[in-house]
């Protein structure tokens, strides 16, 4: 499976999973409490933090429809909390100084030229909306840099479609899992769609979730996702549509831990490891007298059990207690001691 570098960072199965605290436009519009959530996702321990930047009459038309998640008309909301060109630089700034990834996702093509020529990022993030936009995809894929591409409100042949578009251009990327409820039913995750998309595209493949919590984005680890993107707000309880669907910092923190705790934990090999070797020492069972056997009495069930210590060096394991009954002793044998394989004559 392809993988690729974000500012030297690589994103792939084989290293551990890349986390994206998905600041969106939780921070209202207010370059004071984007920088906090900067300092927060740093502290929490995600690689990166990702903002958004909107052109708006470049992308959309006044009268576009909202969801239910939205108090507002859409155009009217992401004109009240979209940044300035100086204010993301600002925040780019602070995520070079204190060591986290600034991304940010473009809604247009003028959106992703002003991330090229002014801001700056190092990988772009695509949105579910414009997944089967293969203009804009093209555009951004020309920029040079490696895309992350979610795939909400897609059907399977259209995420298909895309992956040709992004493979003609030959831009490294990676696909997020998305289903686009605000937030997602748990029923409606599906996370069993990572390791189709794995086997089917061979890319780096992630989950952009939006559910309650952090189980499913823990859950999509052991199924292979090599990225995490989770809403991330200061106060869930604040006014705005992607409030109810972030984790706090609290949160976030027990996220960016436990996808690497699951991601170290994947392992498929079946062993008895080092560090279990002298717990078999006392948890594994052998064969032991229950009562004393005299030297040529026929050994039978009354006479023997299984009990701890684990046999060691001619002791009869617990699994061979079948084969020691009906068996002649060939020796005494005392009451309540393992039972050796000379004692029966073997």
């Amino acid at each position: 499976m392809a993988d690729f570098e974000i500012n030297g960072r690589r994103v792939g199965p084989d290293h551990p999973p890349y986390v994206i605290a998905e600041a969106c436009i939780n921070h209202e519009g207010d370059i004071r409490i984007a920088r906090e959530m900067v300092f927060h996702a740093r502290a929490a321990g995600a690689d990166a933090i990702k903002f958004q930047l909107h052109v708006l009459d470049d992308e959309m038309l006044r009268d576009a429809p909202q969801s239910a998640n939205f108090d507002d008309p859409l155009y009217d909301t992401l004109d009240r909390t979209n940044l300035s060109i100086a204010e993301h630089l600002e925040l780019k700034a602070l995520c070079e100084h204190i060591g986290i990834d600034y991304l940010c996702t473009p809604f247009s093509a003028a959106s992703a030229d002003l991330l090229a020529t002014q801001i700056g990022v190092p990988a772009y993030k695509v949105g579910s909306g414009e997944c089967t936009n293969h203009p804009l995809q093209r555009h951004i894929a020309g920029k040079g840099k490696p895309m992350i591409v979610s795939t909400g409100m897609t059907e399977l042949g259209e995420v298909d479609e895309t992956v040709a578009v992004l493979r003609a251009t030959g831009t490294p990327f990676a696909l997020t899992h998305c289903v686009s409820a605000y937030p997602c039913p748990y029923d409606r995750v599906n996370l069993g769609v990572i390791p189709i998309y794995a086997e089917r595209y061979g890319v780096p493949i992630g989950l952009s979730d939006h559910s309650i919590g952090i189980y499913t984005s823990l859950g999509a680890v052991a199924l292979g996702a090599c990225i995490i993107e989770k809403h991330f707000s200061l106060d869930r309880t604040l006014p705005g549509p992607d409030h109810k669907s972030s984790i706090e910092p609290d949160e976030l923190r027990e996220l960016a831990r436990g996808a690497r705790a699951v991601w170290e934990a994947r392992g498929a090999e079946r062993t008895i490891f080092p560090e279990e070797k002298e717990i078999v020492a006392w948890a594994r069972e052998s064969v032991v007298s229950v009562k004393p056997i005299a030297k040529g009495a026929t050994i039978t069930a009354d006479m023997v059990s299984v009990k701890r210590p684990s046999p060691g060096p001619g002791v009869i394991p617990a699994k061979d207690l079948e084969a020691v009954i009906g068996q002649t002793a060939a020796a005494d044998i005392g009451p309540d001691r393992q039972v050796l394989w000379a004692d029966i004559g073997r």
